[in-house]
């Protein structure tokens, strides 16, 4: 805010990612966005992850991206497993966010009509196993941001579609469990 020379004052709401994502980082993400919301009496907007990410691949490829195509945006979930959803050309979501486990068959339907766009990630992992693949290309290097959030938090906004600043609970997509310390002497 200082950087900016903003105000809170000038603020009409707060966005937030909602998930799926890092458990930690969701946590620390939203209960910033809560404590900014508490403090300057704002409403807060949850903004799909997932979504967001489909939305800046498109500002990233632009006129690249047919009109046929399909945006898949994955975010890791460690071995072959990726948090995703399918997106079309237009930003429709085509599926549910969904944890999937990745092999050779997995976009066999997808791909009979459409030419896929894997990016995020959970996407580099995959270059191996779609390398000779003609109807999915792998973007490496694509970065979540939140400037690609706002023309959703915008629509959000005009739209007023807040969340309950106290009940609301990031979207984790699988349960938290603890593992067991690494390090030795814990």
């Amino acid at each position: 805010m200082e950087v900016a020379k903003i105000d809170y004052k000038q603020l009409d709401a707060v966005a937030v990612s909602q998930g799926p994502g890092s458990y930690t980082g969701l946590r620390i993400g939203v209960s910033t966005a809560k404590g900014i919301c508490y403090a300057a009496d704002l409403p807060l907007m949850a903004i799909d992850t997932l979504e967001a990410m489909a939305n800046g691949m498109k500002m990233k490829l632009g006129s690249q991206i047919a009109d046929n195509d399909l945006l898949i945006p994955m975010i890791d979930a460690r071995r072959m497993e990726v948090y995703a959803s399918v997106f079309d050309a237009q930003l429709n979501r085509i599926n549910d966010t969904a944890a999937l486990v990745i092999d050779e068959h997995s976009f066999e339907n997808l791909c009979r009509d459409h030419h896929l766009w894997l990016f995020g990630d959970g996407a580099p992992k995959l270059s191996k196993l779609f390398e000779n693949h003609p109807g999915i290309s792998i973007v490496e290097g694509f970065k979540p941001s939140a400037a690609y959030m706002l023309p959703l938090a915008e629509k959000a906004l005009l739209e007023q579609k807040f969340v309950d600043v106290a009940y609301f609970e990031p979207f984790y997509l699988k349960d938290f469990i603890a593992g067991k310390p690494h390090v030795k002497g814990l």
